[in-house]
């Protein structure tokens, strides 16, 4: 066989193998055995494919099974475990798992026979189980059931509590090829679920487009509230900044009227070196005083000044043989309903 033919028969291959162990194989089947069930009995009739798969656990029955059977293996003769993978090693997981099943088990690729599925996925991992048994306990037991007359359609295993761990461990070119029926109802199926699809897509691709026409109206109609919107609040804070720069300078008093309550408050032995008035109303002022210690109950002559406090401690100044003071208050806010010019 040439190199692009074995590839396409180990893809499909893979694919196989994927959509048996895949969940939504389970929930198809599950799907149509209740649809099934809804079926006159004639139809039922008409449509069956053959005898019933059954499922027989190993080892064998003493009374001698025959037909189409998935054998079950107990938990103790297989080895089965959970696995933690990045999600982009799922994307092969078969011959992922056959360069690592040594890590996992104690025997090599060669001498074991394995299936695995993905069980739970996240966005960077996902969690593998993985379920292997000796290829040569294998080999017998499938020849032991080959002497009884079974048909083997898949090999199956059970947890430690015996539920079915929904695993295919019978080797590939044993699993028996689909019936002409089968290939049949495959084929419909799969038509429908194209069919269907393609339904779907039409109809999003339609919904899609009308969305975002709608979209673009909508973007239209925003920028255009935006721009009303900042012209809006562009008014606003213009007509608030005047009006706040009219009350302030209502409410506080003229710097020129200031210094002259200062002047006369802390008296002729006093000077000011530094005076700074900051918007938020705070006042700082720094000099020279014979009486410094007296200047707080001076400033409370003051009617521009309130809450008068020293800043730091009194210093003599050897120099001038004066105290040096350093002085903070705030400017008196008149009352907030005086009128404004």
């Amino acid at each position: 066989m040439n190199t692009p033919l074995k590839r396409l028969a180990e893809w499909a291959s893979r694919l196989e193998h994927h959509w048996h162990v895949s969940r939504f194989r389970g929930w198809l089947r599950a799907w149509l055995d209740e649809l099934h069930d809804l079926l006159p009995a004639s139809v039922r009739s008409r449509l069956a494919s053959g005898a019933a798969i059954q499922r027989i656990g190993w080892p064998l029955p003493s009374v001698r099974a025959t037909g189409r059977a998935v054998l079950v293996l107990p938990f103790a003769d297989v080895m089965a475990q959970r696995i933690s993978l990045p999600a982009a090693a799922t994307v092969d997981l078969q011959r992922v798992m056959a360069f690592e099943i040594d890590r996992y088990t104690p025997f090599s690729a060669e001498q074991v026979h394995f299936s695995a599925r993905v069980i739970q996925r996240t966005a960077d991992r996902a969690l593998v189980l993985l379920v292997a048994v000796d290829r040569e306990r294998l080999m017998s037991m499938i020849e032991a059931c080959q002497r009884t007359g079974l048909e083997l359609h898949a090999i199956d295993a059970e947890d430690a509590r015996g539920e079915a761990l929904g695993v295919d461990l019978l080797p590939t070119p044993m699993r028996p090829a689909p019936s002409r029926t089968a290939r049949t109802h495959r084929v419909l199926l799969l038509s429908g679920v194209l069919l269907i699809v393609g339904l779907m897509l039409t109809a999003l691709d339609r919904r899609q487009t009308l969305v975002e026409r709608m979209s673009q109206e909508v973007a239209g109609q925003r920028q255009q509230m935006a721009g009303l919107e900042a012209s809006r609040r562009e008014l606003t804070d213009t007509l608030g900044a005047s009006g706040y720069l009219a009350r302030l300078k209502t409410a506080r008093p003229s710097l020129t009227v200031l210094l002259t309550e200062l002047s006369q408050c802390l008296g002729d032995d006093t000077w000011l070196e530094q005076l700074e008035v900051r918007d938020s109303g705070d006042i700082s002022l720094s000099g020279q005083s014979r009486q410094a210690s007296a200047l707080i109950n001076r400033a409370r002559d003051c009617h521009s000044v309130q809450d008068a406090h020293f800043q730091g401690v009194i210093q003599p100044d050897t120099q001038s043989g004066k105290d040096r003071f350093s002085l903070a208050a705030r400017l008196r806010q008149e009352a907030s309903d005086a009128p404004t010019p």
